[in-house]
């Protein structure tokens, strides 16, 4: 692999072990790029063979240059700000890391679910301030034996009923899919409609991509068939649920809490009307940021980074059809 280079963007200089050791073993010349505005540009990209990045967007232009990259290798599974359609265009493949994230935001999202359910925020509260009366006044709920409806089943949602096997739960799922694909020992889940769903469960997890489709998914019409006493976790992409409406159902107790790790608007003002309940448990789009999610996503994005270059098949490839135009 002499003289492939691997550009990873700045971002990415932060978070430790990357699993980039692979590359250089393999004779790869890898450099993180100058830091960017929330854009990577041609001239960023430029003499870079592949790139490896997070945070900042893809567009057209990133790969307009002469010689744009062959390869640009996500880091995560979001692809709301990458222009994949002209990626394929210029012939670059994009790839995706879901078998190095899984574990992570699967995690941060049981962690948001027992946080609103056990009433951490408002407990914490309590003993910053000195306040130790009526204590069983702060009761929480359990989550065993608990109904939980997961909003999209890819692998995050996979991971996430693996993960609360031990409560007993019954798993129900929305989700385009024609089956809810189960792999040995995996948890029983029953693919629901989203109505039948949101009224049957205790606990409502939203793990579906962004698309035109999935925007705003849970609006006001859809938040209406809320079990009373639900809580409801978002791990996926904030404008999967209406804002105006969730706030609604938190305003009058159809919600009995909330835990976001994703907003319509990032960064979330702090005046925002979300910051003043004390049943909503707020994260900065970074709960699942761990060293776990590091070497994962960063491991899966080597491992695409090399067998793309060996001409192997690539597992996590956004738009297989990127490969007829790249020959």
């Amino acid at each position: 692999m002499s003289g492939w280079r691997v550009g990873v963007s700045a971002d990415l200089a932060a978070w430790g072990d990357l699993g980039l050791d692979r590359l250089r073993a393999a004779d790869a010349d890898v450099r993180f790029l100058p830091p960017d505005d929330g854009v990577l540009t041609a001239a960023h990209v430029d003499g870079c063979d592949a790139v490896l990045f997070a945070a900042p967007a893809v567009t057209a232009e990133t790969v307009s240059g002469p010689h744009p990259p062959r390869h640009l290798a996500r880091f995560g599974v979001g692809l709301d700000t990458v222009d994949v359609a002209a990626c394929t265009r210029a012939g670059v493949a994009v790839t995706v890391t879901p078998d190095g994230a899984r574990r992570a935001v699967a995690t941060a999202a049981l962690t948001l679910v027992l946080a609103v359910l056990q009433r951490v925020r408002e407990k914490d509260a309590r003993v910053r301030a000195g306040d130790w009366s009526d204590r069983s006044g702060l009761l929480g709920r359990g989550l065993t034996g608990r109904t939980v409806l997961v909003v999209g089943f890819g692998s995050v949602a996979a991971e996430f009923c693996r993960l609360t096997a031990p409560f007993a739960t019954v798993n129900l799922a929305h989700t385009r899919r024609r089956e809810v694909p189960r792999g040995p020992g995996d948890p029983d889940v029953e693919r629901v409609a989203l109505a039948e769903g949101l009224r049957r469960a205790d606990v409502v997890v939203v793990t579906a991509p962004l698309t035109p489709q999935t925007h705003h998914l849970l609006d006001a019409a859809v938040l209406a068939h809320l079990r009373p006493g639900a809580v409801l976790v978002n791990v996926a992409r904030g404008p999967v649920v209406d804002t105006a409406a969730l706030l609604d159902a938190l305003r009058d107790g159809r919600l009995a809490g909330a835990g976001l790790d994703v907003f319509e608007d990032e960064p979330l003002p702090a005046d925002h009307p979300l910051t003043t309940f004390p049943n909503v448990v707020l994260a900065p789009h970074c709960l699942a940021w761990t060293d776990e999610l590091a070497l994962g996503n960063g491991s899966s994005a080597v491992t695409s980074i090399l067998a793309l270059r060996a001409g192997e098949p690539v597992g996590n490839l956004v738009d297989p059809a990127v490969l007829e135009v790249a020959s």
